[in-house]
């Protein structure tokens, strides 16, 4: 079995993803006391490099992450503290193998950023808010060619984004996209554009 811890909130519960004998992704909850609550989201496939990746939990103790459902499509989920979870796949996801929405980071206001892969096999970054309405990211200079493009990996308490863009030439750029100011989306310092 291989683990990945992936996220601690503050009151060190920690959420990651595991690989069964049989090659299957499965999320985790640890809690503080040491009690593993394995998460599996209804709708994940259960063949090899298919299932639950729990990537992100906030104070609230819900968990963010996405399944890789049995066509091997990727679909983000929410899960509370109490068990209920929430798939979702934003509409500019691609449905073929290895395309769709996944899941990366959540904050305590339940706004979730992720990325998903459309029909040309080109990332896109999103924002979704606690209500579930998605925002796309896409940063300036990105490519557009398949395996490139826009890639969020955090938020923060403010909605914030950061995370990396992939131009034509398949080099790699950071970036900080500014929820408050118009969607700006600011590559790193030093950065052509």
């Amino acid at each position: 079995m291989v683990c990945e811890e992936t996220c601690l909130n503050r009151a060190d519960e920690i959420t990651g993803f595991y690989i069964d004998s049989s090659d299957a992704y499965h999320g985790f909850l640890r809690e503080p006391d040491g009690t593993i609550t394995t998460i599996d989201a209804p709708g994940r496939g259960t063949g090899a490099f298919q299932g639950t990746l729990a990537g992100s939990i906030n104070d609230e103790g819900t968990i963010t992450g996405y399944l890789v459902d049995s066509n091997n499509v990727y679909h983000g989920f929410l899960r509370t503290r109490d068990g209920k979870f929430t798939t979702f796949h934003d509409s500019e996801g691609g449905t073929a193998a290895g395309q769709g929405t996944a899941a990366f980071s959540i904050n305590p206001f339940g706004a979730i950023a992720g990325a998903l892969i459309d029909a040309n096999n080109v990332l896109h970054g999103y924002s979704r808010s606690g209500h579930g309405v998605f925002t796309m990211i896409d940063a300036k200079g990105a490519g557009t060619s398949a395996g490139q493009g826009t890639r969020p990996s955090t938020n923060n308490l403010e909605g914030d984004v950061a995370g990396w863009w992939i131009d034509e030439n398949n080099l790699n750029h950071g970036f900080v996209w500014y929820s408050d100011e118009e969607h700006s989306c600011e590559s790193g310092a030093g950065q052509d554009q």
